[in-house]
């Protein structure tokens, strides 16, 4: 089982110097509202592929008075040792360590899975497709740690295209064209791997029991895959006056219906979208399990608290014996129907003490 048995924070937001040596399972952060909870998971979901949970510039991640860099290192179940941060010299530049060696960022995706739920992913059905279109690539890249390279290829080529319409419409045809070809084949990638992704989902979702937590339907709207260097290519005028690119994969969104009441989840309430998002979030651990062989790690930030009784033991029931969920909360007690098995914490002004 992957898990984290050991996490060191140095100069990492509000934590000068915090150590946490955790179990498999359950392990849980309560403490009052600014403590630093949210910022421990932070650092966790910064051991895989991307700008972490908050979705901030990596240099606004240094703890104010520290030196101006930051260093997140874990110990994994079986001994291996990674770790992210930055120097105070650079501290734009994001550097990992995997047994003490340097190595590429989007290589930790092929160590470590890990799936979060934070508070402000609540409005992730009525916001823009943009972060729905990040969440669906989270959920790729834990079944397909590739669809990192291939995501961040396509996004540098496109920045690229557009730079240079802007510059000039007739600047450089064959870098032009170059770039589109590179959007052409990094794109395909990226809209399969979301394509398997949502079908693999789907079937899960369908083979699951039925609980508190509602089925949803998954379909990928927008461009779907065909020649797009042509299209690219056909439409270089229209992106020159638009500013943008205007087809491509970054334009696909992920649609989600409420299935038993066969209802966009955008106009489904409150109360049931945060119970579909937690229930999609539940079916994605259990394909990642199966399809890598072990759970991936899930960081629920303050989900037990926007959850009736019935529907937190529920949650609880799901994740038992399901691999390491690290939890917080502002009240231990929410916590109490877990049980003993537990690895419990009181984090405070940035200080984690066993609880």
């Amino acid at each position: 089982m992957t898990a984290v048995s050991r996490l060191a924070l140095t100069d990492f937001r509000n934590h000068r110097d915090a150590l946490i040596e955790a179990k498999g399972g359950f392990v849980l952060l309560s403490g009052p509202n600014g403590a630093g909870k949210t910022n421990v998971l932070e650092a966790l979901s910064l051991l895989t592929p991307g700008r972490g949970l908050r979705q901030v510039p990596i240099s606004e991640m240094a703890r104010s008075g520290g030196t101006g860099g930051f260093a997140v290192a874990a110990r994994l179940g079986d001994q291996t040792e990674i770790g992210t941060g930055t120097t105070p010299a650079v501290p734009e530049r994001r550097q990992v360590r995997i047994n003490g060696a340097p190595a590429a960022v989007n290589s930790l995706g092929e160590r470590l899975s890990v799936l979060w739920l934070t508070p402000a992913m609540d409005r992730l059905f009525t916001e823009s497709a943009s972060g729905r279109r990040r969440f669906l690539d989270r959920l790729a890249l834990a079944l397909e740690p590739g669809h990192a390279h291939h995501a961040a290829r396509y996004e540098a080529a496109m920045r690229a295209r557009n730079k240079l319409l802007a510059e000039n419409l007739d600047a450089d045809p064959d870098w032009l064209t170059a770039l589109e070809a590179q959007m052409h084949e990094h794109g395909a990638a990226v809209s399969e791997a979301r394509v398997r992704t949502v079908g693999s989902l789907t079937e899960t979702i369908a083979a699951l029991p039925d609980d508190d937590f509602p089925r949803a339907a998954l379909t990928l709207d927008g461009w779907q895959a065909g020649d797009l260097a042509a299209s690219l290519q056909a439409s270089r005028g229209r992106d020159a006056a638009a500013g943008r690119t205007t087809e491509g994969p970054h334009r696909q969104d992920l649609v989600v219906t409420h299935l038993a009441k066969e209802q966009l989840a955008s106009r489904s309430s409150t109360g049931e979208q945060k119970a579909l998002l937690l229930g999609l979030v539940l079916a994605h651990a259990e394909l990642v399990a199966e399809r890598r062989g072990s759970p991936p790690i899930l960081l629920l930030d303050e989900v037990a608290a926007h959850l009736d009784p019935g529907r937190r033991a529920s949650l609880f029931d799901r994740l038992e014996g399901r691999g390491q969920v690290w939890m917080t909360a502002t009240e231990a007690a929410l916590f109490d129907a877990i049980g003993a098995t537990a690895t419990s914490f009181h984090v405070e002004s940035g200080t984690i003490s066993p609880a």
